[in-house]
């Protein structure tokens, strides 16, 4: 994959507003709700494969964790270093890969706002089941799993975070689907999600 300074740019950005959205309620805490933190990150990445496209979308979120396991404190509670993969929430960091990837690859050979909603919608569903799954194993399998932790109670922890995840998918389909017929058609953009 060839990258322009254009694309290693836009890469660099949203590993950044990932790293911020991981950690939005240290800048912000009155944004935690009943206890659960309103992190960006899934809307981030949702965002990145919707405007950079199937391939850079997963290569950006590929640096994200890799920036994170190196070191640097962009995971969510300033996490880092290669202990997080023990993580029970890293199967959320995994998924936001696939994530990306995938929702780009919808949105590539489809423009209109329709696709690019379900294509977010999908990419949000993916990180739930990736995510969830991951974390119900890490705590059968390597993790002190709190007592009597079942796969239900799992998938109930996600149901707080459910609606502001949906509105928030929803709310990057039309950003992206904005910026697409906008911006992106136009100078240099309007290649960016050909990038071999």
């Amino acid at each position: 994959m060839k990258l322009r300074a254009l694309d290693i740019t836009l890469v660099g950005m949203f590993v950044a507003l990932m790293a911020i959205g991981a950690n939005i309620t240290t800048i912000a805490p009155f944004l935690t709700v009943g206890g659960v933190p309103i992190t960006l990150q899934t809307f981030f990445a949702i965002l990145a494969g919707l405007i950079l496209g199937g391939r850079l979308g997963a290569v950006t979120m590929t640096c994200y964790m890799l920036v994170g396991l190196i070191g640097v404190p962009v995971f969510a509670k300033f996490g880092a270093g290669p202990s997080t993969i023990l993580s029970p929430t890293f199967g959320f960091i995994v998924s936001y890969i696939l994530v990306a990837y995938l929702i780009g690859k919808i949105v590539e050979r489809k423009k209109s706002l329709g696709a690019f909603i379900t294509a977010a919608l999908i990419g949000m569903t993916v990180n739930y089941l990736l995510g969830t799954n991951w974390m119900y194993y890490a705590y059968k399998l390597w993790f002190t799993a709190p007592e009597g932790f079942t796969y239900k109670m799992a998938w109930l922890w996600m149901v707080a975070p459910l609606p502001k995840d949906i509105i928030l998918s929803i709310l990057a389909g039309v950003m992206a689907h904005r910026l697409e017929k906008t911006v992106l058609s136009k100078g240099q953009f309007k290649n960016l999600k050909r990038v071999s």
